[in-house]
């Protein structure tokens, strides 16, 4: 089992670019609405919500942009998720300048899949630097049980590549465990497949915890394995084992392996699973039917209980199922990040108890 640090200040903490996601109300599409609410989000703090809702106290590293009414209603959105953050604020520097990025999404219905358009120009996450923060105080003085860090961050641009790699060997050096969603993005990679694949292989290496499908291992690893895709589920878990096997050759400072498993029926109904190597031991939870309002952030739900589980010190039986059960969550609602009451909501998930609760 990972030995977690004691004494932490901190229970997580996240590197991340904040922008903000605009959907189109009562599940109508981008194009035929007129009406559209909006929300702060990120990946990283996604995964992060779950242990914050549950009172894991919870730091976030990004930027700002400087007199940005984006930046302000950014910042308000987490301190409402009960999140610390820190970060430079950047000047705007005009139209043409510096900008939080821009999710524009529906949530798709029943037959209609969900579409996604991401708008990430002038992305003020793009600067994020080790020089920006602190280190020592954040990790050695104040003290963090894990850092989680995404795929999504290191390839943003070669200042983050470097920015990630730089505060995993920091939080090793400090007895922090280190998390990392692989998170593979085409148009993140298309020309810099080399340099990217160098950085993600060094964090990787100083990883304890490492999630991701197939195709990410693959693509983001240089990992030779079973093709991805068109495969029933045992053929899938199968596919998977046969691949982790070879990244803990390559990988050996990482002690768990994760994936989730996912059959859209439609956009409202999905088969739902995951598989977790913990040590030598694997646990499956096979695929079971659950019901989706919004199925973006339902990776990231399950993240974020597989760390809340991990900080808590559950066994690794128990860390599959909160983590199944916060992703799960996570897709009941219209936010892309899970916001449980307790824990009793997120156990109920996972026993299938959907009865009222006075």
């Amino acid at each position: 089992m990972l030995k977690v640090k004691d004494n932490c200040k901190w229970g997580i903490v996240v590197p991340t670019s904040m922008g903000v996601r605009i959907c189109p109300a009562q599940g109508q599409t981008v194009a035929s609405s007129n009406v559209f609410n909006m929300q702060a989000t990120s990946a990283e703090t996604n995964v992060a919500s779950v242990s914050s809702y549950l009172g894991v106290p919870v730091k976030v590293l990004t930027t700002f942009v400087k007199d940005s009414q984006i930046a302000s209603f950014i910042k308000q959105d987490l301190r409402s998720r009960g999140m610390a953050f820190e970060g430079k604020d950047v000047e705007k520097g005009g139209p043409w300048g510096y900008r939080h990025q821009f999710n524009i999404a529906d949530s798709g219905f029943g037959s209609r899949g969900p579409r996604v358009e991401n708008d990430r120009a002038g992305e003020v996450g793009r600067t994020l630097n080790i020089k920006d923060f602190d280190i020592d105080r954040i990790f050695g003085e104040e003290g963090v049980a894990v850092l989680h860090l995404s795929g999504l961050i290191a390839a943003l641009s070669p200042d983050t590549g470097k920015f990630c790699l730089e505060i995993a060997k920091s939080a090793k050096k400090y007895g922090t465990l280190i998390s990392f969603d692989l998170n593979y993005r085409a148009t993140f990679w298309q020309g810099r497949e080399n340099e990217l694949r160098d950085i993600f292989s060094q964090i990787a290496s100083n990883a304890d915890i490492l999630v991701g499908n197939e195709e990410d291992f693959q693509l983001c690893l240089g990992i030779k394995g079973p093709e991805a895709g068109g495969k029933d589920i045992a053929s899938k878990i199968s596919s998977f084992k046969e691949m982790i096997c070879t990244v803990r050759l390559n990988y050996p400072n990482a002690k768990v392996f994760a994936t989730t498993l996912r059959q859209v029926i439609n956009a409202n109904t999905h088969l739902w699973g995951a598989v977790i190597l913990n040590g030598d031991d694997w646990h499956i939870v096979e695929p079971r039917e659950i019901r989706v309002l919004d199925r973006i952030g339902g990776g990231d739900g399950f993240v974020g209980g597989l760390l809340y589980a991990v900080i808590k010190n559950y066994d690794a039986e128990k860390q599959i199922q909160f983590a199944w059960a916060s992703g799960a969550l996570a897709t009941t609602l219209l936010t892309d990040y899970a916001q449980p009451a307790d824990e009793d909501m997120i156990w109920s998930v996972w026993s299938g108890n959907a009865r009222v609760k006075r």
